[in-house]
């Protein structure tokens, strides 16, 4: 296996570069490096003008087919535009749980009005879209959804729940996973349906984290309602097309979280400079072993996009989310160490720096898109081929 970038991907890369550097000037140059994590409340309007303007130059959708209004691109080349991205510090995206989840699934399983109807909206960033998974009982174990949804006169009317909805509250669509007969169970009887935000029977509460943000949501659904055709697949396979959606999350945008998180190392070592701490040797080591970590989960990257791209399934793909969520949040401790009172103390109005940010949000690394004790499970089971833990029935 050969990771190294071709000769043509490394031209590809200075295009990229020379692009972004262009497309970042004017009242753009403003937002780099604004709504990234812990910050995805600023700036709103900017960025959906930067997205559109992205979109405007054709550097949207950039692995979806042409015809959709992609550009056809590689794997490696998705990887290297996120990448050069990260390293031009551009805004926090808006648009990519429509271009990076609900985009792709709907050209793997969607059916061909709704490629027309919902695919160049995306491309465009006309509408935005959430996720619907999550619910107070059904967070790791989604099998355990209760969000019920019922065929009433051509209308899906869905009543529940749905929590931790990243930007439900600035989204048009929801992709939702709900049940759709009434007596199952677990896996059976789920439906990937596609919900109208903007409508009475729909109530958005923002979930304010420590950081004073609110991009998640809970989303309670009362009567709420979407058109029959509004289904991916058929009734019953939702189980199916949601496992579909979860499979593009772990994409080549891993690449480029790297890239942020060697941004954020950076402030963290200038941190530990200007309070004189890199000759310390506990700060010191700690700075060297967060390096090292952060290379070697490059090359592990990598090497899991690489199997991906051949349909394997390997040690890197089962244990990418534990170990960067874990260095994610140590690095956030390494940053409170360096600060030390200081790191207790904000500005005016909760005025947050962007180390104590760092800390805040990496609290939750370890929780969202499958947490650490589901992690384990899956490495267990998948990896090692022991048997299931013996309070789970996933049959």
């Amino acid at each position: 296996m050969d990771l190294r970038f071709s000769d043509q991907e490394n031209e590809f890369r200075a295009q990229v570069r020379g692009s972004l550097e262009q497309l970042l000037t004017g009242r753009f140059a403003a937002l780099r490096g604004r709504g990234g994590a812990g910050d995805e409340d600023a700036l709103f309007d900017e960025r959906l003008a930067w997205e559109r303007h992205l979109s405007a130059n054709n550097w949207n959708c950039l692995s979806w087919p042409k015809a959709f209004g992609g550009r056809d691109l590689t794997l490696m080349q998705e990887v290297i535009f996120f990448e050069e991205y990260a390293k031009a510090r551009a805004p926090g995206r808006l648009g990519h749980i429509g271009e990076g989840l609900l985009g792709p699934t709907l050209i793997a399983c969607g059916n061909e009005e709704q490629k027309k109807r919902f695919l160049p909206k995306i491309s465009a960033v006309e509408e935005l879209w959430c996720q619907g998974y999550s619910e107070p009982g059904a967070g790791s174990d989604l099998a355990a959804v209760s969000c019920r949804a019922e065929l009433v006169n051509g209308q899906w009317r869905l009543h529940g729940q749905k929590t931790w909805t990243s930007h439900a509250q600035r989204a048009d669509w929801c992709f939702v996973l709900a049940r759709t007969e009434a007596s199952s169970t677990r896996h059976a009887g789920l439906s990937y349906l596609l919900v109208p935000m903007k409508q009475a029977g729909v109530d958005i509460r923002p979930i304010i984290q420590p950081t004073g943000e609110g991009d998640f949501n809970e989303v309670f659904f009362d009567d709420a309602r979407t058109d029959a055709t509004c289904i991916v697949g058929e009734p019953g396979e939702g189980w199916k097309i949601a496992m579909a959606t979860l499979a593009f999350e772990r994409g080549s945008s891993t690449l480029a979280q790297q890239l942020q998180f060697t941004n954020e190392l950076a402030q963290v070592r200038g941190a530990a400079a200007d309070r004189g701490l890199l000759k310390n040797n506990e700060i010191s080591m700690r700075l060297a072993q967060a390096q090292m970590e952060l290379l070697a989960m490059r090359w592990s990257s990598l090497r899991m996009l690489d199997g991906m791209a051949s349909g394997q399934l390997d040690a890197p793909a089962l244990t990418s989310k534990l170990y960067w969520s874990n260095w994610h949040r140590n690095l956030g401790e390494l940053a409170m160490d360096l600060l030390g009172c200081d790191g207790d103390l904000v500005g005016e109005g909760y005025d947050l720096s962007s180390l104590q940010r760092l800390f805040l949000f990496s609290r939750a690394d370890t929780i969202y898109a499958g947490s650490n004790e589901i992690q384990r499970n899956i490495i267990a089971e998948r990896g090692l081929g022991l048997p299931k833990d013996r309070w789970r029935d996933d049959s």
